[in-house]
């Protein structure tokens, strides 16, 4: 059976039957540069994953200008729609942040000053060395229509709104994705759950798979997927490289969901258990750490077409110094060949991107970085520099371990961008895979 599914713990209310339509939400995106293109937008993203596990289902994405008339059009009719509207953007101290008097517009109130939030304000100054002035303390007045989430990442207070028949809620977020992350995670999500209290146990558990396309995949659980009760949901979410398979339960009947969810992931395991490399949700960064880190090894990484990317991911999880001891981004053959111990002669006969030059660039990491384990990665990201032999694409990477060194070939689609992104998350499913013996 398997045992990391997360359940979010039943809640009772007077009503006892549930309707999926009640379950979904609308975002609201605020903000001119998001338009103009200025700014890319993570915080929908963020929150439909936060909302995911208390069985919420994003109904709709909608962003709109720093204007008046266009927030509110967009509150009115995604209330009108919806139990829950999200919104983000538009709550800092300048004149074009008009989202909190937009609101005041929708559900009414006045400007009062809020003591508590500007001793929030205050405590996050202190903590950052900075003075606050005057503009800044104008973010202490909030409606009196709202009740106050303390935002403890920044100054813009979350505000909670309720309409009169108290049958839908709005919370209006702050824009700064690392804001809205935060308080995804510390507040607003307990909030939803507490407020909404479905009478539901949800249940998700997530295998990270590798391997196989998203349809062959689909063609081999087609068999699992057509005897599913309806309670129960398979999502297939494809990146670069890998698959996350979520097997989602929800239903009134706790002990009917939990023996039907276990029932189902047994199949998926059953059926695809070899492709399996995870049976919970993480990046490969934090996977092959966490396999480093259980097996007491050291890992370097040497990068040509990658640049550093491979190392970056890694470094960006805390804790990762206690496995990772450095990088070579060796982009020139000099620095193959005189940093990490390439045969210059290899280079001549092979090319740089060839499987001598890249096996020999991760055992030259592992042991110049004093590593018991190294992946490299040598290439043509494009959009030039590719040929006949080696077109756009053409990757070759390798891992080492204790046990030897293996190398893979990969001819990976798309832009600059995507060839780097995919051929760094090929060479740490490799590593991961190879550590699988050692």
């Amino acid at each position: 059976m398997i045992t990391d599914a997360r359940a979010v713990r039943p809640y009772t209310l007077a009503q006892t039957t549930f309707n999926s339509l009640l379950m979904k939400f609308a975002i609201i995106i605020i903000g001119d540069e998001i338009l103009l293109g200025q700014v890319t937008d993570t915080n929908s993203g963020e929150i439909a994953r936060a909302l995911a596990p208390l069985g919420w289902q994003t109904g709709e994405i909608v962003t709109v200008a720093d204007d008046a008339d266009a927030i509110r059009e967009a509150v009115e009719r995604a209330l009108a729609r919806y139990p829950l509207v999200i919104t983000t953007g538009g709550l800092g101290p300048t004149k074009d942040d008009i989202t909190k008097h937009t609101l005041m517009g929708v559900f009414g109130g006045e400007l009062v000053f809020d003591p508590s939030v500007l001793e929030n304000v205050e405590e996050i100054f202190a903590k950052r060395g900075l003075k606050i002035n005057e503009l800044t303390r104008t973010q202490a007045m909030v409606p009196t229509s709202c009740r106050v989430i303390q935002n403890r990442y920044g100054t813009a207070p979350v505000m909670w709104f309720e309409t009169a028949d108290r049958e839908h809620v709005l919370v209006s977020m702050p824009g700064v994705p690392f804001e809205t992350a935060g308080m995804l995670r510390h507040g607003v999500t307990d909030e939803i759950a507490r407020r909404f209290h479905p009478d539901i146990t949800i249940l998700h558990t997530t295998f990270l798979i590798t391997g196989i396309t998203e349809s062959a995949l689909a063609e081999r659980l087609a068999e699992v997927e057509s005897a599913l009760d309806p309670t129960l949901h398979l999502a297939y979410l494809p990146t670069p490289g890998l698959i996350r398979l979520r097997v989602d339960g929800k239903d009134s009947d706790a002990g009917r969901i939990a023996r039907l969810h276990a029932e189902a992931c047994e199949a998926v395991e059953h059926t695809v258990g070899e492709l399996i490399i995870s049976r919970h949700d993480a990046t490969p960064e934090q996977l092959l750490l966490d396999a480093l880190r259980s097996r007491g090894l050291k890992l370097a990484t040497a990068e040509s077409c990658t640049g550093g990317n491979i190392a970056h991911r890694i470094t960006l999880i805390a804790g990762a110094s206690d496995v990772f001891n450095g990088s070579v981004v060796s982009y020139a053959n000099e620095v193959k060949t005189g940093v990490l111990g390439v045969d210059p002669a290899d280079i001549e006969q092979y090319g740089a991107v060839s499987e001598s030059v890249v096996r020999q660039m991760a055992e030259g990491a592992a042991a110049r970085l004093g590593a018991d384990c190294a992946v490299a990665t040598s290439g043509i990201a494009g959009p030039g520099g590719g040929s006949a032999d080696k077109p756009v694409g053409t990757v070759w990477i390798a891992a080492h371990t204790p046990k030897g060194t293996v190398a893979r070939l990969l001819h990976c689609p798309g832009n600059r961008a995507r060839v780097i992104d995919r051929a760094s998350t090929e060479a740490l499913l490799l590593l991961l895979k190879s550590l699988q013996n050692v």
